[in-house]
C-alpha cells in the first residue's frame, strides 16, 4: 500500500481537521497527503510516512523504527528471509529461544537483586528483549511458513560461535 492511500483510509476514520490542528498544518496539506502524487497537475504533497520511509533508506539504522513503534505503544521485528529446508533445526532452534529467555531472566535477576534498576541495566534489558522478540518473531514466522532454513542458518551461526 502506498503512503498516500494508507492516509486517505485513516482520513476516512480520523478527522482531517482535528489532524492539521494537532499538527499546525493547514487542512489543505492534510489532504494533500492522502492524493495521489501527480508532478505535472501539481496534486499531492510529500507526506510525513514518505518522510520517515526515506529516513530509514538513508540511514539504514533500525533504531529509527525501533523509536516509531515504541511512540506507537509495540515493537518492530523484522521479517526473516525466506528459504526452505527441512524441520530437523527446530528442537535446537526452540531450544534458543528458551536460552535467549533464560539469559533475558538472568539479566532482570541480576539488575533488580539491589531493589533498583539504573538506566544502564534498564537498556541491557531493553536490548536482550528486543534480541528475544527477534528470535521468537523469526521461529513463529518459519512455522508459518514451513521453511526453516533461517533456523538452520541460526544454528549453524551459534556451533560456529
Amino acid at each position: 500500500m502506498k503512503s498516500y492511500e494508507l492516509l486517505r483510509e485513516v482520513l476516512k476514520t480520523t478527522s482531517a481537521k482535528q489532524v492539521a490542528a494537532d499538527m499546525g498544518l493547514s487542512l489543505s496539506l492534510i489532504y494533500k497527503w492522502a492524493e495521489t502524487p501527480n508532478e505535472e497537475l501539481g496534486t499531492g504533497a510529500p507526506n510525513p510516512l514518505d518522510r520517515v520511509d526515506q529516513l530509514i533508506q538513508s540511514t539504514q539504522d533500525p533504531r529509527v523504527i525501533h523509536w516509531v513503534c515504541q511512540r506507537a505503544g509495540g515493537f518492530f521485528v523484522k521479517n526473516p528471509k525466506t528459504h526452505h529446508a527441512h524441520p530437523d533445526f527446530l528442537i535446537p532452534a526452540t531450544n534458543q529461544i528458551v536460552q535467549e529467555f533464560a539469559d533475558l531472566l538472568a539479566v532482570i535477576a541480576n539488575a533488580a537483586g539491589d531493589n533498583h534498576i539504573d538506566a544502564s541495566e534498564s537498556k541491557t534489558i531493553r536490548k536482550r528483549w528486543e534480541e528475544l522478540k527477534a528470535v521468537t518473531e523469526t521461529f513463529v514466522a518459519c512455522c508459518e511458513q514451513g521453511n526453516f532454513a533461517k533456523l538452520r542458518d541460526k544454528e549453524a551461526e551459534t556451533l560456529r560461535g
